[in-house]
């Protein structure tokens, strides 16, 4: 295992909310979509499902895009942010299937903001273990959606948001075939 259970699952679940931007139409568009990322995701704490936290979630993706492809020292500035304006307190916590894991908001903070934390907080992991390279985009020529390598060999190129994997080994297949041709 690269990384704890919880920092894998928020690291994983941050690249699932950023693509919900990236397929067509958007797959965060209403608050009952929302409500049922939040559900699969299995985030707890106080929600008002209103369309002002649906706004502030969706805002939030642009940033955990940037995120993404930051260097080093911006990811710290990012993260630091994040946790300075949450005010973030971590504290082991241990609920539902979940062992103990790192909260830094309280469950009555607004939804965006204990997703930020959340991530930031993954994040933190991510950097002082010297892994960001592990967060990439889609190797896709035609997709920009972003994915967690969580595999041992670093081997992970393709997003999960559709078939960008297949279609690019069919097109490659299918050069050298018209190449052989030739």
């Amino acid at each position: 295992m690269v990384f704890a259970h919880d920092t894998q699952h928020s690291l994983v679940d941050a690249a699932r909310l950023v693509n919900t931007a990236e397929v067509h139409p958007d797959s965060l568009a209403s608050v009952a979509e929302l409500d049922a990322l939040v559900d699969e995701f299995g985030l707890t704490g106080s929600r008002t499902h209103s369309d002002e936290e649906l706004q502030a979630v969706r805002s939030l993706r642009l940033v955990l895009k940037e995120a993404w492809s930051a260097p080093e020292d911006r990811a710290v500035a990012m993260v630091n942010k994040i946790l300075a304006d949450a005010g973030a307190i971590p504290q082991l916590i241990k609920h539902d299937q979940w062992d103990y894991h790192l909260h830094a908001t309280s469950p009555a903070a607004p939804l965006d903001v204990r997703i930020a934390v959340e991530v930031a907080m993954a994040l933190v992991d991510v950097i002082r273990e010297k892994q960001l390279d592990r967060l990439r985009t889609c190797a896709a020529d035609d997709c920009s959606a972003v994915l967690v390598d969580l595999s041992k060999n670093r081997s992970k190129l393709f997003c999960d948001t559709g078939n960008c994997a297949n279609r690019t080994h069919v097109a490659a297949y299918r050069a050298r075939k018209s190449a052989a041709a030739s």
